[in-house]
């Protein structure tokens, strides 16, 4: 009974032989490769904590000179998260800000380029995007850059910015001396807008001026 046991383990050990000398190596790449998966996954995860951790602390800083209005300083931390950390909202978020404060200390230029930078780099959580190229469209028409502003609005997909984008565009078209052009996107901006924002009543005065009536001069017409 133990020699045929023997004989029966004997034939196995050479089976598993044999089967591994066929599919050894394939068997270890696989479990290698795996595992080498699982470690980079892991290191990735770590690797995007670090970053995420990273950012937020310089966004602290940001943050701080932007309440102080240090231009200089917001200015900085700002340009070190966008080369630092680019794919982060945080930079996005501070690219925005700091194009405002640069726009309040009379930095048109600089507020146009933290405004590209993130219309063309920013994260897309969020319209954030869309805003920029909104607002960089306005700076556009104030530079008289009229191609170019007509370009940014046209980059503008988000729905929700229909009426203010119509809006813009009407203000393109008045300063290009295209005046039924612009009244129909003002129109337009009119209709897009709910009817309960007050930016309704700076589209309706700017019909006005176009010889549109507005709501309540319609209502209180004669009849």
């Amino acid at each position: 009974m133990a020699a045929h046991l023997d004989l029966e383990e004997q034939e196995q050990l050479e089976q598993l032989k044999a089967f591994w000398k066929r599919w050894g190596n394939l068997i270890t790449w696989v479990i290698t490769a795996a595992l080498a998966a699982f470690a980079a996954w892991q290191g990735w995860n770590w690797y995007q904590r670090d970053q995420a951790a990273q950012a937020a602390a310089m966004y602290d800083e940001f943050d701080r000179a932007l309440t102080s209005q240090d231009l200089d300083k917001a200015a900085g931390a700002a340009g070190d998260l966008r080369s630092r950390f680019p794919g982060t909202a945080y930079a996005t978020q501070a690219g925005l800000q700091v194009a405002k404060l640069q726009l309040d200390k009379d930095k048109a230029d600089d507020a146009r380029q933290s405004l590209t930078w993130v219309a063309e780099h920013g994260v897309d959580a969020g319209p954030y995007r869309d805003v920029a190229r909104l607002r960089l469209a306005g700076l556009q028409l104030d530079a008289k850059a009229f191609d170019e502003a007509g370009k940014t609005l046209d980059a503008i997909k988000s729905t929700e910015f229909a009426g203010l984008v119509a809006d813009r565009r009407g203000d393109l078209l008045l300063l290009q001396n295209k005046r039924d052009a612009a009244k129909a996107e003002y129109q337009k901006a009119l209709s897009a807008l709910d009817k309960t924002q007050d930016y309704r009543r700076i589209v309706e005065a700017k019909l006005a001026t176009l010889g549109v009536p507005t709501v309540v001069e319609a209502a209180g017409a004669p009849q």
